[in-house]
């Protein structure tokens, strides 16, 4: 059967472990679906970058300048400023670019969103928690680490942190950076980085989301708690960028339980999904469009504006 999902040739920058998934899981073999590949030569259509997020900016703009689309990882860039940089590059040269925010493309998640916002079983949602922690040992880590030297962007906010502050838009917003929510945070540095984060979303009719992160500790498998006006709902998985599935509970009903397969690591769809936008002429997704991005990074510019987190090119 011919697939509906045309081929990429991917090139790939950094060789780190979020990358090897990403290689291993383009390499997986599905039914009805060509191979997305990585390649060793220096033909191929797309850039996946996952390099420490300092160097995220240069590795995209040579990219796009050289003509090559891009998925480059989360965080996007060390700050707004950064990522506007990189997006009006690419806008003068016409390729596609996305943040690779892969778990908004996970099926688990667009089913929960269209429960949520279209079907809206819960009723109106009014508070969302979501807590992603992994215990890292920063005091142990040399200070050349990713994770330790804020001039490569370490800090808990920016590697992980993002996952739980998405969660809490994409439960309590029914389409990317439709609303405006403000921002308290605090942050908890050690050598002027973050180690912990917490944040709360408060939108203009009164709902919240927060978001919390800590490099201190692990959260409990049950990362992400809905609140609405007619019952709950609850996600679960090993950790928040890589849910498994979700229970909805409704008074005086059995709780309802969706689970999702999931071979590999689940970065084949948000691949799947940037090969159909580029054989579509697009040069953005809809599902994280440039504005989302930028929303994003804007709202972690202060959060860490609040708390306290600094890089050294936040003075450029």
């Amino acid at each position: 059967m011919t697939s509906d999902i045309p081929t990429l040739r991917w090139g790939i920058i950094a060789t780190g472990l979020i990358s090897s998934w990403f290689v291993a899981d383009l390499s997986l073999h599905r039914p009805n679906r060509r191979a997305n590949h990585s390649t060793k030569t220096p033909t191929f259509d797309i850039v996946y970058i996952g390099t420490p997020n300092a160097l995220h900016k240069q590795n995209c703009l040579d990219a796009i300048r050289a003509g090559k689309h891009v998925l480059c990882e989360k965080a996007f860039a060390l700050n707004v400023a950064e990522a506007k940089d990189v997006l009006e590059e690419a806008r003068q040269k016409g390729v596609f670019v996305m943040e690779a925010m892969w778990t908004r493309f996970f099926p688990l998640v667009q089913k929960l969103q269209h429960l949520l916002h279209t079907e809206k079983v819960i009723g109106d949602v009014h508070r969302v928690f979501c807590d992603i922690a992994m215990r890292m040992d920063i005091a142990s880590l040399p200070s050349t680490s990713r994770l330790k030297n804020p001039a490569l962007g370490a800090g808990s906010l920016l590697d992980i942190g993002i996952y739980s502050l998405t969660w809490a838009i994409l439960t309590l917003e029914s389409e990317p950076a439709s609303e405006s929510p403000s921002v308290i945070a605090s942050q908890h540095l050690s050598d002027g980085v973050d180690i912990a984060t917490s944040v709360i979303l408060t939108y203009p009719n009164g709902k919240q989301g927060i978001a919390t992160s800590s490099a201190m500790t692990k959260t409990s498998p049950a990362f992400c708690r809905i609140e609405g006006s007619k019952g709950t709902i609850v996600v679960e998985g090993f950790v928040a960028s890589m849910p498994s599935f979700f229970t909805v509970a409704l008074p005086g009903q059995e709780p309802e339980r969706y689970d999702f397969e999931k071979p590999g690591k689940g970065f084949y769809w948000e691949a799947d999904a940037v090969a159909l936008d580029i054989s579509a002429g697009k040069t953005q997704s809809d599902v994280m469009p440039w504005r989302e991005t930028l929303r994003v990074m804007g709202l972690m510019d202060e959060i860490r504006r609040q708390g306290g987190a600094r890089f050294p090119q936040d003075l450029n």
